[in-house]
C-alpha cells in the first residue's frame, strides 16, 4: 500500500494578543484579523479590539496613574532606560518584524536604533523638564508665586499608521517621561512590532497598566476613545479632516486635549510639555517684623 502521508504541513501562525494591565488577554469580542507582509503573505493573526477592550485598557491606565505619577522623576528615568535595554536585547526580533512591513535591512536597523535612542533620550529628561518649564512668577502682592508642570493623566494615543514602531515610541516615551499613563491603538496593518514591544515592556520594570496596547481598526476605536470621560488627552496621527473634526467634537465632553504635535522633532522636550498641566501655587510671605503673613 502506497504511503499517502503528506510531507507538507500547515504553518502555525502566531496570534498576537492585547496588552492590558500588564497582562496579555485575548479580545473579549473573539474577533481577529490576518496580518500580511509586504508581499501579501499571511504571517500572523491580530486581535480586533472592541469597545469593551478599550474600556478595560482605560481602567487599567487610570488605576496605574497614581503610582506612576507619584514615582520620583529619577526612578521613571531608570525604568525608561531599562525599557531601552530590553529593546536592545531583542533588536534582531524587532528588525525582522520591520522587514515584514517592506523596510530594507538597513532601514529596519536604523529605525530600531532610533527607537532605543529615543527611550534613552527621554529617560534623561525625566528629572530635568520640570526645571526647564517651571517658573517663579512676579506678582504685585506679598506672595511667592510658583508654576509647576504636572502630568495630565490618561493619554490616548493613535500610533502612526505609516511608521510601525518609531511612530509609537516617539509619542509614548514623552508621555511616560512626564508621568502619564497610556492607552495606545497600534498601527492596524503592521501591528507586530507594537505587540512585540509590549512583550518587551512586560519584562522590563514598567508597572502593569502604565502602557496598554490595543490592535484593531482606528475608525472603530477612536470615537470611543475620544468620548471616554476618563481619557484626559489624545495624541493623534494625522487623520482625515472629517475624522479629526468628529474627534475634536467628541473630546469636548470632558474638555480633553487633542494634540497634533507642534514640532516635527521627535526628541523635543516640548512633547513632554504637550501632556502637562501647569499648576500655579500662591504662598504668603511673612513680613519682616514676624507679625504673620502679609495679604
Amino acid at each position: 500500500m502506497a504511503n499517502t502521508q503528506s510531507t507538507s504541513r500547515l504553518s502555525v501562525l502566531k496570534t498576537y494578543k492585547l496588552y492590558i494591565g500588564g497582562q496579555f488577554p485575548r479580545t473579549e469580542s473573539g474577533r481577529y484579523y490576518v496580518v500580511k507582509n509586504s508581499a501579501g503573505k499571511s504571517i500572523a493573526n491580530a486581535c480586533l479590539s472592541s469597545r469593551k477592550d478599550l474600556r478595560d485598557a482605560v481602567s487599567a491606565a487610570r488605576a496605574a496613574f497614581g503610582g506612576w505619577s507619584g514615582r520620583t522623576a529619577y526612578n521613571r528615568g531608570q525604568i525608561l532606560y531599562r525599557m531601552a535595554e530590553v529593546m536592545e536585547s531583542r533588536r534582531t526580533e524587532f528588525t525582522d518584524e520591520l522587514l515584514h512591513t517592506g523596510s530594507t535591512l538597513r532601514e529596519a536597523k536604523k529605525e530600531v536604533d532610533a527607537c532605543i535612542d529615543t527611550l534613552i533620550h527621554y529617560a534623561g529628561w525625566c528629572d530635568k523638564y520640570q526645571q526647564l518649564f517651571s517658573a517663579v512668577n512676579p506678582v504685585a502682592s506679598s506672595h511667592f508665586n510658583f508654576s509647576v508642570p504636572e502630568p495630565t493623566g490618561v493619554v490616548g494615543i493613535i500610533a502612526s499608521q505609516t511608521n510601525a514602531l518609531m511612530g509609537l515610541i516617539q509619542t509614548m516615551a514623552p508621555a511616560l517621561a512626564g508621568g502619564n499613563t497610556c492607552v495606545i491603538v497600534a498601527n492596524s496593518e503592521n501591528p507586530l512590532a507594537s505587540i512585540t514591544l509590549a512583550e518587551a515592556l512586560a519584562t522590563s520594570d514598567l508597572p502593569g497598566g502604565v502602557v496598554n496596547i490595543l490592535t484593531g481598526k482606528v475608525a472603530e476605536l477612536l470615537p470611543w476613545m475620544s468620548g471616554h470621560y476618563d481619557v484626559n488627552a489624545l495624541v493623534l496621527d494625522p487623520l482625515s479632516d472629517a475624522m479629526l473634526k468628529s474627534t475634536e467634537q467628541e473630546a469636548t465632553t470632558n474638555l480633553k486635549r487633542v494634540i497634533r504635535s507642534k514640532t516635527a522633532d521627535p526628541l523635543s522636550p516640548y512633547r513632554i510639555l504637550d501632556l502637562q498641566e501647569i499648576k500655579t501655587t500662591w504662598h504668603p510671605i511673612e513680613n519682616i517684623a514676624g507679625s504673620g503673613a502679609a495679604y
